[in-house]
């Protein structure tokens, strides 16, 4: 069973998908809406987004620190 928590975060995500996506444009096909939709999660927002399994740093972030600790061990 899913918590209000989940809830929350996806109403959250779906706020932020219709902002910075839906309402931009418009769109010819349904399959040109869902590469955009998909493009952006993928792009945008997983990337930027602070994630709690990495320290609540972005995955950028958290690359950079991992590329950096590897190259001074090396």
């Amino acid at each position: 069973m899913g918590s209000s928590g989940d809830n929350a975060d996806m109403e959250s995500l779906f706020a932020l998908l219709q902002k910075n996506v839906l309402s931009r444009r418009s769109w010819t096909t349904r399959e040109q809406r869902r590469i955009a939709m998909v493009t952006w999660i993928e792009r945008t927002h997983h990337r930027r987004r602070r994630q709690h399994r990495l320290g609540r740093l972005t995955p950028i972030e958290f690359e950079t620190i991992m590329n950096t600790t590897a190259a001074l061990a090396a």
